[in-house]
């Protein structure tokens, strides 16, 4: 169980990190929200690819669901940014 909360934590970050690299101008948010937002946003992309019937039968990585996850992320940061009133600087 321990190990499903890191690898969940380290992947929030990736995910979380890759969605505010592809979004445009400066996020002020804090790294914790990101990671948060980042498990978040690859949950629900799992989600929605599995719903569409994605499976990934070669193994390996699951591209698609990565892809996913990063664009649910960068719309949760631009709502959360927009829900706190942060403004990033472009």
């Amino acid at each position: 169980m321990l190990g499903t909360i890191i690898t969940a934590i380290i992947i929030g970050a990736i995910i979380g990190g890759l969605a505010r690299l592809v979004m445009p101008g400066n996020q002020n948010i804090s790294i914790l929200m990101t990671i948060a937002l980042g498990i978040l946003g690859s949950a629900i992309g799992s989600w929605l690819v599995s719903q569409f019937g994605y499976k990934n039968a070669s193994g390996g990585i699951a591209w698609i669901a990565v892809l996913a996850g990063v664009v649910v992320a960068a719309i949760l940061i631009s709502i959360y940014l927009s829900m706190t009133g942060r403004k990033g600087r472009v």
